[in-house]
């Protein structure tokens, strides 16, 4: 666990340093008063005392209360300062991690294990350092100290204080013997429940056309009586310590004073008995201030195993290796630009035994449309994600503009790419938010050139009608909007983006065949040196294509035009006759 406070800064090292030095002062002050009240034990005691030291001796001890508080304050303000300033360094850091991950490393994790690291787990490691500075440091300071000015006094009451610590120690043994296991199991079962909460939340559509209601409250009842149980479990463990605690603690003074009233009962000098009853409470003082001390140390010993779990899990997202980085070099210019070609690309998942892609091969020449088509499951999404390096290919050559993609910077690679995913995604913001997304690529985020692009993704009528039109707010996920509406969104996205290259992995799908053929007709007039990959599932969206490539099984049926692929490819002939009759397409 160690490891993971290298991200402590050198000025929050500083602070912690400060922090030790008031702990020390502190812990100083705590330990006067024990002598101070032995003073006016004594004082009291002895005949002919003047009221005046008394008043003296409890004065000074007033101003170490005062003092010990003051510094409690001060120590207390340093710790929450470093715990909030690493807590929000920590969070940026996995933040920043998980953005670089390729998709690889983000189902490795799963997001809601990934939300919880960031959260959760980040939160237990600030608990412990805020407590630890406080209490983790002090304690054995104090307990070291307390011992020391105990030793000498009497063997029998300092026998009783180390009884007392002995049966502490075996408290603590057993309840972390059976608490520790279940610490690990609370952050996996946390990652467990926000996922069920989060499928119910993203899915809420489904579950209730399904009427699944009760299906999926069984799903949360059983994730969430899990997560209950085991939390018990830990925190019934715990909670047996604070009343074993707080007897040992009470029932140490009393075996104080019983030695000390036997001891004092067997003396004869009354000089004897009142050195004998100022020691016994000079001794009590300190020995409780032993046991506080080991209590102290307790909490951190409740805290240290979670946050351990924590911080484990923490430091496996940050010393994750993104399997996808930036090339080698710097492509600042190429000889040719929006060109797209593919040298015997073969590819599988991580861990997968079957290839998804075999021996793909063709090339995507500046101001062509190439699109793709096939039967689900061919690899039609998975080819063109191998573009934007989603995913890099097993085998074989991906170039961009005559280069590999593995050789450019991300961030030049995703400049060149207007990208429309399969699955439509909107952010909480505005139409204008939405469309003028980023801050890269050559487009120009002016109203003029957003206002421009909805209306060429045939999004104008609809937004105009909207309430602030292109400063209407729009829902996390798009929820206030309809699929077709959503999916031209995103398509206005990209061509605000102005890339060399547009990737559409099936963006048509939503649309009417009316609005899907003026899109594309719009595009094509306002795109024209543009090269364009597109995913279809439909013949209508890609017939005009410059060069349609037909997948089956992940290798390449046929490649043509529609006419070409209608004479001479029987996949793409099953492919038409089963959404067009032979009527329609002779006619076409």
């Amino acid at each position: 666990m160690s490891v993971i406070f290298k991200y402590l800064r050198k000025k929050e090292w500083s602070m912690a340093f400060v922090s030790i030095l008031f702990i020390v002062g502190q812990v100083w002050l705590d330990l006067k008063l024990p002598d101070y009240m032995s003073e006016i034990t004594m004082l009291v005691q002895t005949p002919g005392s003047e009221m005046s030291e008394i008043w003296t001796a409890g004065g000074k001890m007033l101003l170490c209360a005062l003092g010990s508080v003051l510094l409690s304050v001060i120590t207390g303000y340093f710790a929450s300062k470093i715990a909030a300033g690493y807590s929000r360094r920590l969070r940026s850091l996995i933040f920043n991690k998980v953005s670089s991950f390729s998709m690889e490393e983000i189902n490795m994790f799963s997001t809601p294990s990934l939300i919880t690291r960031s959260t959760n787990d980040v939160m237990q490691l600030q608990m412990l350092i805020a407590m630890g500075l406080q209490v983790m440091i002090k304690g054995p300071i104090l307990a070291v100290w307390a011992i020391c000015k105990i030793l000498d006094k009497n063997w029998q009451w300092t026998a009783a204080t180390g009884g007392a610590l002995l049966v502490l120690f075996i408290l603590i043994f057993v309840a972390l013997f059976f608490a520790f296991p279940k610490f690990k199991k609370l952050q996996i079962l946390n990652d467990n429940l926000n996922r069920v909460v989060r499928e119910n939340l993203t899915g809420i559509r489904v579950v209730r056309a399904y009427n699944a209601e009760d299906y999926q409250q069984e799903k949360f009842e059983k994730a969430n009586e899990e997560l209950t149980h085991t939390h018990l479990f830990t925190g019934r463990v715990m909670g047996i310590m604070m009343p074993g605690m707080s007897t040992i603690m009470s029932g140490l003074p009393l075996a104080i004073y019983w030695i000390g009233a036997v001891l004092i009962n067997n003396s004869a000098d009354m000089q004897e008995k009142a050195e004998l009853f100022s020691n016994m409470v000079v001794f009590s003082s300190y020995a409780i201030q032993v046991v506080m001390a080991f209590v102290m140390m307790v909490m951190i010993f409740i805290l240290a195993p979670r946050a351990s779990v924590s911080a484990q899990r923490i430091n496996e997202v940050l010393n994750t290796v993104p399997k996808i980085n930036d090339g080698s070099k710097l492509v600042t210019d190429t000889a040719v630009k929006g060109e797209i070609e593919f040298r015997n690309v073969s590819f599988k998942y991580p861990d997968a035994a079957d290839y998804v892609l075999r021996n793909i091969s063709f090339t995507a020449k500046k101001g062509e449309t190439v699109a793709f088509i096939g039967s689900t499951g061919s690899g039609k999404s998975t080819l063109v994600n191998l573009v934007p390096r989603f995913y890099d290919a097993t085998e074989g050559e991906v170039l961009v503009d005559g280069e590999n993609v593995k050789n450019y910077r991300l961030e030049e690679l995703y400049n060149k790419l207007g990208y429309v995913s399969q699955k439509t995604v909107m952010f909480s913001g505005t139409v204008s938010s939405n469309v003028a997304y980023g801050e890269n690529g050559d487009g120009e985020y002016t109203a003029e050139n957003v206002k421009r692009a909805v209306e060429i993704a045939q999004a104008g009528e609809f937004v105009e009608n909207l309430k602030n039109t292109y400063d209407a707010q729009i829902a996390q996920g798009g929820t206030n909007l309809s699929g077709g509406q959503k999916q031209r969104l995103s398509i206005a996205r990209a061509i605000c983006r102005n890339p060399e290259i547009y990737i559409f992995d099936d963006s048509f799908s939503a649309l009417d065949y009316k609005t899907d053929r003026v899109l594309r007709t719009e595009l094509k007039k306002a795109a024209a040196d543009k090269t364009m990959l597109i995913v279809a599932q439909r013949i209508g969206t890609i017939r005009d294509a410059d060069k349609i490539i037909v997948l089956d099984e992940g290798e390449i049926a046929g490649m043509g035009t529609h006419s070409e692929l209608m004479k001479n490819c029987e996949v793409y002939q099953q492919i038409a006759l089963s959404q067009l009759s032979k009527e329609e397409l002779e006619n076409e």
